[in-house]
């Protein structure tokens, strides 16, 4: 037990021994700062100056920006603004697809670019082995009957849901007298009504300005998009009197007919009906006259 007693004071006698730490000039030796230390105090300080820097060191970590320099460090703003890029990424990239879809429409429209129908050869090489004598090709009375009905139903039905659709109505965009039909072995893809110069074009239904420009070939042209996948198009104008993004209703004035661009021969308005891309002929489901 003593000697335990011993051993203790003698490690306290240690930790309270004191030191001096001086600092002398190397050339005169004279003394320029000196420290009374021992053991107990460096020790002190030395702890005091651990949990001093490791609370800074968590402090700028915790609460500072200076976290984001860490190699490593996963911020949770960060993440949130890349989860917000990506989202928005995807969303334009949607965007861009349907925008190009959709200038690709009107491109097509323009230019007149309609896909030739595929059919079957097959099919056609056996209709040739028939000989057209031996085919009855009169309608039965039934036959005319039921031919008259659809014709009379369809006459002026664009859609085969119209009854779904019972609202959706086409108006002339003009009245007059039809100089040249539509032909699509020909590429005319609408019709061409003779009107005075300045005669007001109308809406042929309600819609949205899709294209309000002016090209070479057809003058001052715009294109109205409708429901159900319609576009109407209004060629050869003298003016336009609205623009691209403008919402118009059925009967609103939208141009005046002229004479414009370098394939119009005198005053007149080239219309035409388009359906999910392809053309169809206006006096189908429109009066002119």
């Amino acid at each position: 037990m003593a000697k335990k007693k011993k051993e203790q004071k003698k490690i306290t006698r240690k930790l309270l021994n004191k030191y001096r730490l001086v600092i002398l000039n190397e050339d005169t030796f004279e003394e320029r700062i000196s420290f009374k230390l021992n053991r107990l105090n460096v020790f002190v300080m030395v702890t005091i100056t651990s949990i001093v820097l490791i609370s800074g060191t968590i402090f700028l970590i915790a609460f500072t920006p200076l976290r984001e320099y860490i190699p490593g460090y996963s911020s949770t703003s960060l993440n949130l603004k890349a989860t917000r890029l990506v989202t928005t990424t995807d969303s334009l990239e949607s965007v861009i697809h349907i925008n190009q879809q959709y200038y690709a429409s009107i491109s097509k429209v323009l230019k007149g670019d309609v896909k030739t129908v595929e059919f079957d050869v097959d099919s056609a090489v056996q209709s040739q082995k028939l000989n057209p004598e031996e085919i009855d090709l009169k309608p039965s009375e039934e036959d005319i009957q039921l031919r008259e009905e659809v014709s009379k139903e369809d006459k002026y039905n664009l859609f085969e849901s119209e009854k779904l659709n019972s609202d959706f109505s086409l108006f002339p965009p003009v009245k007059g007298n039809i100089t040249s039909e539509y032909n699509i072995n020909e590429k005319h893809y609408g019709i061409d009504i003779a009107v005075p110069k300045d005669t007001p074009v109308k809406a042929a239904s309600s819609g949205t300005v899709i294209f309000s420009e002016w090209t070479a070939e057809t003058g001052h042209v715009i294109i109205l998009k409708h429901r159900n996948n319609l576009l109407t198009v209004y060629k050869h104008n003298a003016s336009l009197t609205k623009q691209q993004g403008e919402q118009v209703r059925a009967g609103q004035v939208i141009a005046t007919a002229g004479s414009t661009g370098e394939l119009s021969t005198g005053p007149h308005l080239h219309f035409e009906l388009w359906r999910d891309g392809y053309p169809t002929d206006p006096t189908n489901f429109i009066d002119f006259e």
